[in-house]
């Protein structure tokens, strides 16, 4: 019986749009270049951070970011960052009576960054202060430690097949995928889609996916 249902943050409750772009007008970069590097970056199954290589051979983005903070930027998330079904969603599955998390691949500041918008989630946590990332099976055993319940009492949603589904769906988990961003709608077409116990077009599904799932 699912008890828990734990988020990834990028392109699953958050359009990351804004966020590339401003990127790109950081660097002095077409957001069309970027995005279609990231595209690339996503074809060759390569970590996210090789677009910034793509775009910037020789690029420190630790340094760059150290740069972006001394010239007064700061990580925060909008109310418009956020895709149309993804508050709406949890509201929902906490009334159903399920305990929701959030973690995802993610600096320390974004736990505080969701906290400030309102996020209505039982813990949030990210892989910064946590010292572990996804696909690591460490990331999902701190998963369960946060949730306080065991794998297979968790579903664990993400655009993701290489960070979120296969590694959750391994660590015993009912792993959820969602089709969107780049990374969902690319990964979409990969044979290992299959192994997704639920697929879904939008968060808005996943409540009731849930409850015939179980």
């Amino acid at each position: 019986m699912i008890t828990t249902v734990v988020f990834d943050v990028g392109e699953t409750l958050v359009d990351e749009t804004r966020h590339w772009a401003a990127w790109a007008d950081w660097l002095g970069v077409p957001h069309l270049t970027l995005f279609g590097a990231l595209g690339v970056t996503i074809e060759r199954r390569a970590n996210h951070r090789e677009v910034f290589q793509l775009v910037r051979p020789g690029l420190d983005v630790e340094v760059e970011t150290r740069r972006r903070h001394a010239a007064g930027w700061t990580y925060a998330f909008e109310p418009s960052d956020f895709y149309p079904d993804a508050l709406p969603c949890i509201t929902e599955l906490a009334a159903r009576g399920l305990k929701v998390g959030i973690a995802g691949n993610q600096p320390e500041a974004a736990e505080a960054a969701l906290k400030h918008v309102g996020v209505p989630a039982d813990f949030i946590a990210s892989s910064a202060r946590w010292g572990v990332e996804k696909p690591s099976q460490a990331f999902f055993d701190r998963v369960c430690e946060a949730a306080n319940a065991p794998a297979a009492e968790i579903a664990y949603v993400g655009d993701r097949l290489d960070n979120d589904v296969l590694p959750a769906r391994q660590a015993g988990m009912t792993a959820v995928f969602i089709r969107r961003g780049p990374w969902g709608v690319a990964q979409a077409g990969w044979p290992e889609v299959a192994e997704a116990h639920i697929r879904l077009e939008s968060l808005a599904e996943l409540p009731d996916a849930l409850a015939a799932h179980g």
